[in-house]
């Protein structure tokens, strides 16, 4: 009898990863927000960045070779390089807790962040700032190990995906979340969805989510972009640089190393790769930070390429989850 497969199923989420809280702040004013990770003390971030249009700060500190070992939060935002501010509001909410990088008397939080574009509709002077963060960090407290809020919320509430057409033609994207246990350890993933191209599911190949023409059916970015070019698009500044981004945090109770956190970034990369056609491209600023609580019930050492390979599981069901939670919230 075959050896059952471990699958992220739709209660799990990255709070299930101990030593990680979750919070959103979603803007009233237009869609737009924030959601912030606030980590356990300990805790061992890295990131890989690899669209060619990111928004991002603090992930140079997150190198293996980097000074500073631990991460305190880690914050995803809309309102594009605006949004970096949220980073501002969480920092302080954690110096109000003495929770930081400790200098002399100072207390330096480390929040990393990243921020992705959703200035297409509404007031673009609204968008999330420094008490925004400090909001999704209240939020985070509050909901401690609960479920995490999916969809159209926080740093996904004006997330859309298929925007090689044009923004008129897209389908709505969001964040979502979903993790995995097996071997004594568990991996969540936690995607904020808002990229250039369309939403595949994997296991049929068919397009769930993306730019769609006047009858409703997919164009299929990729088919077409291959078929015609970049002229052959509706709308060729639909593609420009900025215009997107796919952002999002995994986390894992295994203990890791900065480097090994750095390769499950890199790795978890293959959910995105998986779901997302064309990924990683010039318009996009794909980017993804990797936690380690090291808070694991189990002591084994960590399996790198068993830990890679449920990082790209999760992110594939958060990626999929996003778009599907936000087309039953319309």
């Amino acid at each position: 009898m075959p050896t059952p497969q471990p699958t992220a199923t739709t209660e799990d989420d990255l709070a299930r990863v101990k030593g990680l809280l979750v919070g959103h702040h979603t803007l009233t004013a237009r869609a737009t927000g924030c959601t912030v990770v606030v980590c356990a003390e300990g805790t061992v971030g890295g990131v890989d960045v690899r669209g060619g249009a990111p928004g991002t700060r603090e992930t140079d500190l997150l190198a293996p070779d980097a000074t500073v070992e631990h991460v305190h939060a880690v914050m995803l935002a809309g309102g594009s390089a605006f949004g970096l501010d949220a980073a501002t509001g969480a920092m302080r909410w954690l110096e109000a807790r003495g929770i930081g990088f400790k200098i002399g008397r100072a207390c330096v939080p480390i929040v990393p962040a990243a921020v992705l574009f959703d200035l297409w509709n509404g007031d673009v002077t609204v968008r999330p700032d420094a008490a925004a963060g400090a909001a999704a960090c209240d939020a985070a407290l509050a909901a401690g190990e609960g479920r995490v809020a999916q969809g159209r919320v926080g740093a996904g509430a004006g997330a859309t995906v298929g925007k090689l057409f044009g923004f008129e033609r897209a389908s709505p994207g969001g964040i979502g979340s979903a993790s995995i246990t097996a071997h004594g350890v568990t991996v969540g993933a936690l995607m904020a969805v808002n990229a250039v191209g369309d939403i595949v599911d994997p296991s049929t190949g068919q397009i769930v989510a993306g730019a769609r023409d006047e009858r409703g059916h997919w164009l299929d970015c990729q088919a077409r972009l291959l078929r015609e070019g970049r002229s052959g698009l509706m709308s060729p500044a639909a593609s420009q640089a900025g215009g997107a981004t796919v952002i999002g945090v995994v986390g894992t109770d295994a203990k890791l190393t900065k480097a090994q956190a750095k390769r499950l970034a890199t790795m978890a990369h293959d959910g995105l790769a998986r779901t997302i056609r064309p990924a990683h491209t010039i318009g996009d600023g794909d980017t993804i930070f990797a936690l380690s609580t090291g808070q694991a019930p189990a002591a084994a050492p960590a399996d790198m390429m068993v830990l890679g390979a449920m990082a790209a599981q999760a992110v594939e069901a958060a990626v999929l989850r996003a778009v599907q939670q936000a087309q039953r919230r319309l």
